[in-house]
């Protein structure tokens, strides 16, 4: 299989289901942000960090492709003519959403209570974490804006909110693991 097929020559792509659109849809923004989060959390999982969070890092990555196919179908042919589902997957669910809650929920009790916000970085992996934090807010905010034109399953977006409290989360807690300063902000007075 070739990886270049010159279809995208002229600015347009196909979506899940044959439907092609301008490369700067929306939709494809939206699934285009989580793929490049999914880069930055294999940046994550390269680092030197517990092999918990490592094998939690890839079932997110794994979920992170369910979002992602869930975005590039068109909803107009979600529905095959036999009347079943074009994207046969497990679709994103509650617990998926719960495993991160329960991570988060695990990891806050080894931390220190946080009082203000803190300043990305203090050490390489934790600046990493946070990097994935603004780009999963980013995505989450596109396939918001994508789901107000054209609804797609809720759980979906869910995640993606879940996932970037739960990269902050792990940011603080690599931030404690690695023994980084976590350098509080505190506004300067005027």
């Amino acid at each position: 299989m070739k990886i270049y097929t010159k279809t995208g020559d002229k600015g347009t792509t196909a979506l899940f289901g044959g439907t092609r659109v301008p490369k700067h849809h929306i939709r494809i923004e939206s699934y285009g942000t989580v793929d490049e989060l999914n880069s930055h959390l294999g940046l994550i999982r390269d680092q030197e960090i517990n092999h918990h969070y490592k094998d939690l890092i890839i079932h997110i990555q794994d979920r992170l492709f369910t979002v992602g196919a869930i975005l590039a179908t068109d909803p107009e042919k979600a529905i095959l003519k036999s009347g079943k589902e074009r994207l046969n997957i497990p679709k994103i669910s509650s617990e998926d959403i719960e495993r991160l809650e329960h991570e988060m929920d695990t990891m806050n009790e080894a931390l220190p209570p946080m009082t203000h916000f803190v300043l990305p970085g203090g050490h390489q992996t934790v600046s990493f974490c946070h990097i994935a934090r603004c780009v999963c807010r980013r995505a989450e905010r596109l396939a918001s804006a994508l789901n107000d034109l054209e609804p797609f399953e809720a759980n979906t977006l869910t995640y993606l909110n879940r996932l970037s409290d739960y990269l902050f989360v792990l940011a603080r807690k690599l931030s404690y693991d690695l023994q980084a300063n976590e350098i509080k902000w505190i506004p300067e007075k005027q």
